[in-house]
């Protein structure tokens, strides 16, 4: 079953079609051609933004994290004969500074829905069974419905894609680098624990940001859009708040 065409979703993307359309109406005067990307570019930003105290939740638990080791690893010594008491006795120390191991997942999760909402939106012809009239919006030439690769396959002419995506490529590809950089620099030490699926996790998570160059790649131009913007908002807020924590402690 196609999960766009029942009711619900497809109202709801009905509802969205209709608020890109007059958002990139109302920024025509001042941006032309590219308004809807202007909108896609904004509400990315808006959204962002509203994740900030999600954010910043995360960063204070991996500080917390880090303060927790010693008591991680003692935990470790007294308990190892029982991995379940070993369980219970990590999760209540977690519990006791309102930290949680996979708070790591959280941001990637909240986000999930929009990128999903903005890749609906520009990749079917039809919504709620009327044409979808933002597949005709461009950018630099671009249309905001089409992929890297499907352009590449499907004009000969493509250098316009190939400058725009290669650009948003290289972006994202350039802020996953900082980004696991800036992780490892500011890393919890590694604790044995008894949940050995969420040390793999984590680590699997500090490869998220490369993973998405290639995701990038297939998506339509809108979602790379979204994609490029959000990865750098969020080195630049991760930046911002590694620092500070450092200098403050988890406690602020």
């Amino acid at each position: 079953m196609d999960l766009y065409s029942v009711a619900p979703v497809a109202a709801l993307l009905q509802a969205a079609v209709a608020a890109v359309t007059a958002l990139s109406s109302a920024l025509a005067p001042l941006s032309g051609a590219s308004s809807t990307a202007l909108v896609i570019v904004l509400v990315t930003l808006l959204l962002r933004a509203t994740l900030v105290p999600v954010g910043r939740a995360q960063v204070r638990a991996e500080f917390v994290r880090r303060r927790l080791a010693p008591q991680l690893r003692e935990l470790q010594r007294r308990y190892r004969a029982d991995p379940a008491l070993l369980s219970r006795k990590t999760a209540e120390l977690y519990a006791a500074e309102k930290a949680s191991p996979l708070a790591g997942c959280l941001p990637t999760l909240l986000q999930a829905p929009i990128v999903s909402t903005v890749y609906a939106l520009f990749v079917l012809a039809s919504i709620n069974g009327q044409p979808n009239p933002l597949l005709a919006q461009e950018l630099g030439g671009v249309p905001l419905g089409t992929s890297f690769l499907a352009f590449l396959r499907a004009t000969p002419n493509f250098w316009p894609a190939l400058v725009l995506f290669g650009a948003l490529l290289a972006v994202i590809a350039v802020t996953a680098g900082f980004s696991r950089r800036l992780a490892a620099r500011y890393a919890s030490p590694v604790v044995p624990t008894a949940q050995p699926a969420a040390t793999r996790l984590a680590a699997l998570l500090s490869w998220l940001p490369f993973l998405t160059v290639g995701f990038a790649s297939v998506v339509p131009l809108a979602a790379t859009l979204y994609l490029t913007v959000s990865t750098a908002w969020t080195l630049v807020e991760r930046g911002i708040l590694y620092r500070s924590f450092a200098a403050t402690g988890p406690g602020s």
